[in-house]
């Protein structure tokens, strides 16, 4: 018998193994240019999906909304409807010099400084995506001549506290890349459910540029952001194509 996915809203028969994963629902749509035979699927609350090809391969796409509890929902239901590979395209802010707007960081690791992994598993459980899964990103964006770097992040749930400044200065001098709030939590609930991930960022704050300011400038739609935007997304593309073709 079919099942609806109580937040998804989506059905268990999809028959769909490749999930991109945005956090903003608006990015969908920019996902949707770059595929052929879409069809709207749902939008409930932060969860917007489509379905579509990408070279032949069926497509999801599903907004995950900000932070981990809501990625952590996604990644649950798209496991249960028979998902596989996930990739997150998200935005992030830049640690260390010589990051620059637009430039993608492909996650080799997360600092679990979100909420939402822990509530799963102790905070010394590895937030790391699947070797393969991170192989073929990083395939992509070299053929594809893009900009990209590879590094950790670290995953967090606050723009806004007090100390924010002091915890950048801390994982900076760490030799964290670059800043989020979801590849923790993707990569730890991913990796007890069975799921391949990857996690690929667009830096839309350089570092110790001012984060409101470059945030803003993203959504009024900066020229390097968004093809830094255009980029992730295509990067995603071609490595659910890649591992498509190996298997």
């Amino acid at each position: 018998m079919m099942e609806i996915m109580p937040h998804l809203q989506i059905r268990d028969d999809l028959g769909v193994h490749y999930a991109i994963l945005p956090g903003d629902p608006a990015r969908v749509d920019r996902i949707a240019e770059q595929l052929t035979d879409v069809e709207e699927l749902a939008y409930n609350r932060e969860f917007k999906s489509i379905r579509g090809l990408y070279k032949g391969v069926p497509v999801l796409a599903v907004s995950t909304g900000i932070g981990g509890p809501s990625a952590c929902i996604a990644v649950e239901e798209l496991a249960r409807v028979g998902v596989t590979h996930m990739i997150r395209i998200g935005s992030g802010g830049a640690l260390q010099p010589g990051i620059h707007l637009g430039d993608l960081v492909m996650v080799q690791g997360a600092v679990r400084s979100d909420g939402a992994s822990k509530m799963y598993i102790d905070p010394v459980y590895p937030a790391v995506p699947d070797f393969d899964l991170l192989t073929a990103c990083v395939t992509a964006a070299r053929q594809e001549q893009l900009p990209y770097h590879v590094g950790l992040c670290r995953s967090h749930d606050s723009f806004y506290t007090d100390q924010e400044e002091e915890m950048r200065t801390k994982w900076t001098k760490s030799g964290i890349m670059v800043s989020d709030m979801e590849t923790a939590a993707l990569f730890v609930v991913g990796r007890l459910r069975g799921v391949h991930t990857a996690s690929i960022l667009n830096t839309v704050v350089e570092y110790k540029d001012d984060l409101e300011q470059n945030i803003n400038n993203y959504a009024d739609g900066a020229s390097r952001t968004m093809q830094g935007e255009w980029d992730e997304i295509h990067t995603a593309l071609e490595a659910c194509y890649i591992v498509s073709s190996a298997e």
